[in-house]
């Protein structure tokens, strides 16, 4: 029987450590728990909050609705020749998946290590870092139609990958709750080190043929030195997109920006928005409760007791400052709920 709890506290359930509160709040277990809860026809006109990990929201207020957290558990895999099928239940940690799977040698994740959030969230996102990302290595996913109460099998192509971007984000937004998430990965590592930071980090440790541990530990060290530990600061790591923009956007930008960083993307360029954000005076800055952390600019930060509105009109000023500056428009990673 599910336990639909009134008036719950979601600080401890949002990594931005915001104090808000759920009106109602339940907590998923089983895939069963999906269908009775939206079979009863008391929750059929409530404002509903799907969460994992609350690594990628920011709370303005109190939520008026019922927030559903989704903790389905459990890691199978399956070895079929040197491909390695592996599903992860959407209430996993995703770093614990990564570990999971680097443990026993399973490439293909190792540079998405130390990304905070939950699996569920990971195909929505289409979570990525130094070069990889989701869909590199997304074979399927299995998820639940709350207006029909079934199940439905999600494959690569179905989600329509972008940029942090997938279709769970645009016309079937709001339509399905994700319950587990397949990978396709490999026996034979294809270790990506097209990020120079990784490639430095490993001649800085004397290691000339790098494995797929070795690279999640670079990658790890170079997160923890660039991001806070949300346990110990609130933030949802990287709270704005690197803007992607086209060439002839980009050509007025290096030409009077020799020095800004980017990276190609197909017939676009990608611009590194922390870079942007710290060259408008932002990196380190405090600002009432919050701030951008000391060490990455691209990392908005509750310093304690900041509220989401505070954390919100941050982001703005930012956003403004960029756009003036460059002529680029900033756009936010972070789900903002109001």
């Amino acid at each position: 029987m599910l336990q639909i709890q009134e008036n719950v506290s979601l600080k401890n359930f949002n990594t931005f450590g915001i104090d808000v509160s759920a009106k109602y709040f339940v907590e998923i277990s089983h895939e069963d728990d999906l269908v009775e809860l939206f079979m009863d026809p008391q929750w059929a006109h409530t404002r509903r909050l799907i969460m994992g990990g609350g690594s990628n929201m920011l709370f303005k207020n109190d939520f008026d609705g019922l927030a559903i957290r989704i903790n389905i558990r459990g890691i199978e895999h399956r070895i079929n020749h040197e491909e390695v099928f592996v599903e992860a239940g959407a209430g996993e940690v995703w770093n614990d998946l990564v570990n999971y799977c680097v443990d026993r040698e399973y490439a293909g994740i190792e540079n998405l290590s130390l990304i905070p959030g939950s699996v569920g969230a990971s195909p929505i996102q289409n979570i990525g870092a130094y070069g990889v990302e989701l869909k590199d290595v997304f074979k399927s996913c299995r998820a639940f139609e709350i207006a029909t109460g079934e199940f439905k099998t999600f494959t690569n192509e179905d989600c329509r990958f972008g940029y942090r971007e997938s279709n769970f984000k645009g016309e079937l937004k709001d339509q399905y709750i994700i319950v587990s998430v397949k990978l396709h990965l490999s026996l034979i590592p294809n270790v990506n080190l097209k990020y120079g930071a990784i490639e430095q980090e490993l001649v800085n440790r004397n290691i000339t043929s790098p494995t797929i541990k070795d690279v999640s530990r670079v990658v790890s060290h170079i997160r923890v030195s660039k991001l806070p530990d949300p346990s110990t600061i609130g933030n949802a790591g990287s709270f704005f997109k690197n803007p992607v923009i086209s060439k002839e956007q980009f050509s007025p930008v290096q030409s009077k920006f020799p020095e800004v960083v980017n990276y190609p993307a197909g017939d676009a360029v990608k611009l590194a928005a922390g870079w942007l954000i710290e060259q408008c005076g932002w990196k380190g800055k405090v600002v009432g409760h919050t701030g951008t952390w000391k060490n990455q600019a691209l990392v908005l930060v509750n310093h304690g007791g900041a509220t989401g509105e505070e954390v919100y009109s941050l982001s703005s000023q930012i956003i403004d400052s960029v756009y003036r500056k460059f002529g680029v428009l900033l756009e936010r990673e972070v789900n903002i709920i109001s």
